[in-house]
């Protein structure tokens, strides 16, 4: 229970530090910077039963430089910002919105791994057997960390929340 705690403040101290970034960090950074997302297409099979698409049709992400490595490399990235994507059935056309605007803390390894600590949704894929949760497109939604291999297969620790694979969506 104490590590629940634990990541429950971590989280909270992140969305405090998104809304309200201090002056000192943000002029030692050069300040919040546009984060795009880029459109995308899976084959079928990668996430989905069918070949899809991911594309932002509202896209207000930004991110924040909070430590670097000596070489410069980015050690601690904050990201916030409205972020919606259309997720699309190529095979049908059938689509689907999926709300992606969380906060997230994005701590990078020297090895190529990295974790999230995130409050509010996120649009994660999973490949087959690649994670804590089965192959698919999933908005996970709540206070949860996601830690990733070099390899980017994905473990989530969710304090509380809810996960939804949205390649049913568009199915």
């Amino acid at each position: 229970m104490r590590w629940k705690r634990s990541i429950a403040t971590a989280l909270a101290a992140i969305v405090l530090a998104a809304t309200v970034p201090s002056a000192a960090s943000a002029s030692a950074t050069g300040g919040w910077v546009p984060a795009p997302q880029e459109a995308f297409e899976l084959p079928a099979g990668a996430r989905c039963d069918f070949a899809v698409r991911v594309q932002p049709i509202v896209d207000e992400v930004r991110k924040l430089v909070l430590d670097t490595y000596p070489d410069g490399t980015p050690r601690r990235e904050l990201y916030t910002g409205d972020l919606i994507n259309r997720v699309t059935n190529l095979e049908t056309g059938a689509t689907s919105t999926a709300d992606a605007s969380g906060t997230s803390l994005v701590e990078y390894a020297r090895d190529g791994s990295m974790t999230w600590y995130v409050t509010g949704p996120v649009l994660l894929g999973f490949r087959e057997n690649a994670g804590s949760l089965p192959r698919g497109l999933w908005i996970v939604d709540g206070q949860f960390v996601v830690e990733f291999t070099p390899t980017y297969d994905k473990t989530i620790t969710m304090v509380r929340g809810t996960t939804h694979n949205v390649c049913t969506d568009v199915d």
